[in-house]
């Protein structure tokens, strides 16, 4: 069975992704399901960093002046950190991958998008950063890297604010 697709429909444009839940159905899972409520929806990109990645999923970022975007939990809890040994997937150019306090199955509902190789954000590499891969953009990097290019100002918030205004999955 092919894993399942999603639409994110930004005010950039939208990008299609593949999420793993045949790999990694824990953290596939929980986005889906956020997905599908509408969690997602009406969210803006809460940090943006050229040359790193872009941030999203913070409720807090509904307002995009919120000094408290980033900050905010997931209204499902945290989830457990998965690691499977059949699914060591690097945080190359394009992958979505959960973000984290630190803390161990401190993951929820942000989640971030490479936009180079962070290898050192593997779980499975060495030190302590952990952010394991539930995904990729299969179509869109153009609309990626616009997101990734946009002025930022402080704590790496857009300037102008980037709105995901749906995310639609497809089963």
């Amino acid at each position: 069975m092919a894993n399942p697709t999603a639409t994110l429909e930004t005010s950039l444009g939208n990008v299609e992704i593949e999420l793993f839940t045949d790999q990694m159905p824990k953290t596939a899972g929980n986005f889906i399901e956020l997905a599908k409520s509408g969690f997602y929806d009406g969210l803006h990109f809460h940090r943006v960093i050229n040359g790193f990645m872009i941030q999203f999923g913070c409720p807090h970022s509904l307002d995009p002046n919120s000094p408290r975007a980033g900050t905010g939990e997931s209204p499902n809890g945290t989830i457990e950190d998965e690691h499977p040994a059949n699914a060591k997937i690097s945080n190359e150019p394009g992958t979505l991958s959960m973000a984290n306090t630190g803390r161990p199955n401190s993951g929820g509902c942000q989640f971030f998008i490479n936009t180079v190789h962070n290898a050192y954000l593997d779980w499975f590499s060495p030190g302590a950063s952990k952010h394991p891969v539930f995904g990729k953009v299969t179509s869109g990097m153009d609309v990626i890297k616009k997101i990734e290019s946009t002025q930022t100002g402080p704590g790496d918030r857009p300037v102008t604010p980037l709105q995901m205004v749906k995310i639609t999955v497809h089963d």
